[in-house]
Formats: C-alpha cells, structure tokens, sequence
C-alpha cells in the first residue's frame, strides 16, 4: 500500500515527467526531419541541390552552339589552304599535260647533247686541251736546253721538272682523251634515240600529274570529313 507521501511526492513529479517526454518526442521528431529522406546533414560532403547547373560544381559541358562554332572555325581556317592546293594543283597539272612546254624540254636536251659532242669530238675543245699544255713544255724544254742564264745544276734540276711534268700530263692527256672518246659515243647513242627518249620524258611529265591528283583527292577527302562533321553539329538534337 503506498503511503501518502509517495502518492503526494508522484502527483507533484507528473507534471515534470509530461513536460520532459514532450520534450523528447519533438526532438525525436526535429531529429527525423533532419536526417529524413536518408541525408545526413551532419555530413563534411555537400550534397548538390536539385537543378544545380554543372558548372556550379566545377564541371564544364560544351553545348550544340559551343561544338558548332568550334567546328565552323576548323572549317573557315582550312578553306584557305585547300583553295591554294587546288590552284598551284591545277597550274602544275597544266605545266606537265602541256605539249608545248614538253617538246621545249626536248628541244633544250638536244641542243645541250648537240654542244657536248661538238666539244668531246675528235677535233672538239677537249681534244685540243691536252695537245696545248703538252706543246707549252715541249717548247720551255727546247728554250730551257739552249739557256745559257743559269748554273749547269740549276739547269739540269730545272730540265728534270720540264721532264717531269711533260710525263705526267702525257698520261692525263690519253686519260682525257679515254674519257672524251666514250662520252661522245654515249652522247651519238642518245641522239640516234632522242624519239624514244622524249616518249619517256613524257611519262616522267605524266607521273607527276598523277601525283598531283592522288594528293589532291586526299586533300579534298579530309575536307569533307571536316565538312560532315560542321554539317553534323548543325542538326537539332534527335534530328
């Protein structure tokens, strides 16, 4: 049986005890409010709001408008360059398809062969050099033999240098004129040929037309992979 003064010490607390649970049932609450939805707002990360923009969290995003302008620049900066390659193209194409300038070409090879073989010929400018220095010391020799100027040694030492030379450019004048005599034979065989000769240079003409095609194809290809792709960036999205 409870005494009185429990019963009266219980009814005085009651009011206490009522107050406390309130108390704790609304920070129960206010706790749940905080930590609602799985957050924890006591957390060291920030948690982004929702419609954040990118951009507000350090992240960079090129849009349609941004990747078109970058690709109409590339495009505009090239367009320069392919018009000069398609221009200098053109004018060399010119140059090699041109049968004027080819049979100039043919012209100024003839003439050049013409004036080698008059020069390494039996009577040309070549044959007559080793016969010109080799007629110089037969005549100091022949001066040099009746020269009364000089000391008997001194003229002895003098003559076996004459001598000497004259030896030694009797050997270069027949190695000169080896030289000259199969040159000049080449040079007969290149004018008896100079038909199928010009034939040929007109391939090599031909060839480098062709080069100039294939490398103004590759050009004119990546132009237009460059072109898709500005084309492409222009197209509304799901276009």
């Amino acid at each position: 049986m409870t005494s009185p003064r429990a019963y009266w010490l219980a009814l005085a607390l009651a009011p206490v005890l009522f107050i406390a649970a309130g108390d704790l049932a609304s920070a129960q609450n206010g706790l749940g409010s905080v930590l609602g939805n799985g957050g924890n707002k006591f957390s060291n990360a920030p948690e982004s709001s929702p419609g954040t923009p990118d951009s507000a969290q350090g992240v960079t995003s090129s849009s349609p408008v941004d990747e078109f302008s970058r690709q109409l620049e590339d495009f505009q900066k090239s367009v320069p360059d392919l018009n000069k390659k398609i221009q200098d193209g053109a004018e060399a194409i010119d140059g090699t398809t041109n049968i004027e300038n080819a049979k100039a070409d043919i012209d100024h090879l003839r003439n050049e062969v013409s004036n080698l073989l008059d020069a390494v010929s039996d009577n040309g400018t070549i044959s007559q050099l080793g016969v010109k220095a080799l007629t110089h010391i037969h005549d100091k020799i022949r001066t040099l033999s009746q020269e009364n100027r000089f000391k008997p040694e001194e003229k002895q030492y003098l003559l076996d240098q004459w001598q000497r030379l004259q030896t030694q450019t009797e050997t270069a004048t027949k190695e000169l004129d080896d030289a000259r005599t199969q040159f000049a034979g080449l040079l007969q065989t290149l004018q008896s040929n100079e038909d199928f000769i010009a034939e040929l240079m007109e391939i090599r003409q031909a060839e480098k037309a062709l080069d100039i095609v294939r490398g103004l194809t590759h050009d004119i290809r990546d132009a237009s992979t460059q072109l898709n792709k500005l084309i492409g960036s222009i197209k509304p999205p799901g276009a």
